[in-house]
């Protein structure tokens, strides 16, 4: 009887397959590890997720001026673009061509501004080709993305989270020496509902929350100079206060922005709100 009791599959074992069991002989078990290796020929020193709990709130976006801005700052970035099924760093920063390697790995390429990208875009006969794979195929090309491609000298690796808390967050949480995540979000309640689960999942994960930033927050008229909040009311300081983060920046609606990431000049778009939050990690990651 004790040992039924000490046994945590007693449900699904009998009496007869208890030999050997370390449940059954109370040996603690070893929690499984599960990073990922460093390719030999790689460094980097920080790694910060961007991550969101719904898709459509501008989390490649964000990580595109995080990146682009640290760059400019004499700073060599990486983005590693974890939305497997759904790459948009690739158009975001003008990065166009086919990833090559050989035995010792990959190489990733160059945006015009200097920042070194990988994306599963460069892996496509074509770039407007699905990805139509399962879970374990995706979290797999996640860790290879990590593994595989040599990442020179990397100061700041910027990785572009798919939405919600499925298995490729998990997959870059439990395999990646994530330093931090940045939550993005938008003004409306229900996605900072949504939202919410992003950050328990990171607390979950003993992962840093470094800050929330918000997107869409309003709109700059350029005519009167007047802030409209087309969205509604930010609710991004409750949301903040609720679990104690900070409040990184909000960014504006802005249709230039847009238009610089359709053609592939995110890179030359600059915001002070941007350059703000990166004076924030740079303090934050200060040796």
């Amino acid at each position: 009887m004790a040992n039924e009791q000490q046994c945590s599959n007693a449900s699904s074992c009998g009496r007869s397959s208890c030999e050997g069991c370390p449940s059954a002989s109370g040996e603690q078990q070893q929690p499984t590890d599960f990073s990922a290796k460093l390719n030999d020929m790689s460094s980097v020193k920080k790694v910060i997720a961007i991550v969101s709990g719904k898709g459509g709130v501008g989390k490649s976006l964000v990580t595109g001026l995080m990146a682009s801005t640290m760059q400019r700052r004499n700073l060599r970035c990486a983005v590693l673009d974890a939305d497997i099924t759904g790459p948009s760093m690739c158009q975001n920063l003008g990065v166009h061509g086919k990833a090559k390697g050989s035995e010792i790995g990959i190489l990733p390429l160059t945006a015009p501004n200097g920042t070194e990208v990988i994306s599963a875009n460069m892996f496509l006969p074509n770039e407007s080709d699905p990805v139509v794979w399962r879970g374990p195929l995706i979290a797999g090309m996640v860790k290879q993305f990590w593994s595989d491609v040599i990442w020179a000298d990397i100061d700041y690796m910027f990785v572009d989270m798919p939405p919600g808390t499925g298995d490729v967050p998990l997959t870059v949480f439990q395999s990646l020496p994530v330093d931090g995540i940045i939550v993005v979000t938008s003004p409306q309640e229900l996605v900072s509902m949504i939202v919410t689960k992003a950050v328990k999942m990171a607390q979950m994960m003993n992962i840093p929350i470094l800050g929330l930033v918000e997107n869409y927050s309003y709109f700059h008229c350029p005519d009167n100079g007047k802030d409209y909040e087309i969205f509604g009311s930010s609710h991004l300081q409750e949301t903040a206060d609720a679990y104690g983060l900070k409040v990184l920046a909000r960014l504006p609606i802005d249709p230039q922005i847009a238009q610089a990431a359709d053609q592939g000049k995110l890179s030359e778009v600059k915001l002070q709100q941007i350059e703000d939050c990166c004076d924030y990690i740079s303090t934050a990651f200060k040796d």
